[in-house]
């Protein structure tokens, strides 16, 4: 693994980081896969989409299908049939999502399955062992999210029982090195909404042997200026020369907050979740195709979009597949917002390399303002 900043711009950062199954050029906004799939998307389409890198759920695919079904197909990337760099998230979320279907305690969480209702108990070590198993690119760590809002005190014990599952996360990950695994690790910071637990964690997270930094705890329903005001003072304290990735934070103006706060990489199901409720991004903003407007629109979906949906269907066709319920429509509207966060990021990134980020984020809050969409 290398990762290399190429250039920078004020904060924002043009990077390419380097794993067993290529080169992912940042920033990079990551399709969600969270049970080995891209919802609605086959892996053809993320080729065309020029998805290098994924996230899948460590926790959702030990339930189900199983890691020993997937270690015996050959790895996640075989099972899955998908040759870029996965990442899998460490069920640390699902600690907080499901609270009503588990226990945690200072060696890890009983969970009950959402599924059957079985139980299984999750620990630090487990975590690893499982994305061992699923032979992912990138691993984290388990970890306690705190909901919002969250006192100090919450916030505070849950980043003490982090801190102390990665401790036992690290030398589970050593033992595994030591056994040949080259899989880069990101431990997972928390820390709430308060400076000084993310700085205590930053410190903590440093002294970790890490390959790059997972930001946890956001997008769990705080404002947005307290987002980027946390992300902001986060980024500071952390290394150079360490890719970070934004956790579960993704719309189209999320991203140029984030990268020009020194993010790296990002994850959300927002842009395959609001399409399936029928809402489209555009260089000239959002609007849904269950509009009535669509129904006799001629036009594609953004005429500034070279996907191919906006290059072979109409607002009418599209509008007339999601009413009429046709699965084609989810594939079709989930593709073309994924192509419109791939595009964002390659615009990002030729922004930075020519010094011109600020200009370009600009015009993108401007385009964002205009309601012809």
């Amino acid at each position: 693994m290398s990762f290399e900043i190429l250039a920078a711009d004020g904060a924002a950062r043009l990077g390419r980081l380097s794993t067993g199954h290529g080169r992912i050029e940042t920033p990079v906004f990551m399709p969600v896969a969270t049970q080995a799939s891209v919802k609605a998307l086959c892996q053809d389409d993320l080729a065309a989409l020029g998805a290098r890198a994924i996230l899948a759920n460590s926790y959702h695919l030990y339930l189900r299908p199983g890691t020993e079904l997937i270690k015996a197909a050959g790895g996640l990337h075989r099972f899955m049939n998908y040759d870029g760099m996965i990442l899998t998230d460490s069920g640390g979320f699902q600690v907080m999502s499901l609270a009503d279907l588990r226990a945690i305690d200072d060696d890890g969480v009983l969970f009950k399955s959402h599924i059957d209702g079985s139980s299984h108990r999750l620990t630090p070590e487990k975590v690893i062992d499982i994305q061992s198993a699923l032979g992912s690119d990138c691993w984290t760590a388990l970890d306690e999210c705190p909901p919002f809002p969250a006192s100090e005190a919450q916030a505070e014990a849950a980043l003490t029982r982090t801190t102390r599952w990665l401790e036992q996360t690290a030398a589970a990950l050593e033992r595994r090195r030591q056994e040949g695994a080259r899989a880069l690790f990101f431990p997972i910071l928390q820390g709430g909404f308060f400076p000084a637990l993310r700085r205590r964690a930053a410190e903590h997270v440093a002294g970790v042997p890490a390959d790059g930094i997972a930001l946890g705890g956001f997008s769990v329903g705080e404002p947005k200026a307290l987002t980027w005001e946390t992300l902001e003072r986060t980024t500071e304290l952390l290394a150079k020369d360490k890719p970070r990735y934004l956790m579960g934070v993704g719309t189209p103006g999320d991203l140029w907050e984030a990268v020009s706060r020194g993010v790296d990489m990002l994850d959300c199901v927002f842009p395959t979740r609001v399409a399936r409720n029928g809402q489209l991004m555009t260089r000239r903003g959002k609007f849904n195709i269950t509009q009535s407007r669509c129904r006799q629109d001629h036009g594609p979906i953004d005429p500034d979009c070279s996907c191919f949906v906006c290059r072979r269907y109409s607002r009418a066709y599209l509008a007339h597949l999601f009413r009429a319920k046709e699965l084609t429509a989810l594939r079709l509207l989930s593709f073309h917002n994924l192509r419109c966060m791939a595009d964002l990021c390659a615009e990002m990134r030729g922004a930075i390399a020519e010094g011109r980020f600020k200009a370009a984020w600009r015009a993108f809050r401007e385009s964002q303002e205009n309601t012809g969409a």
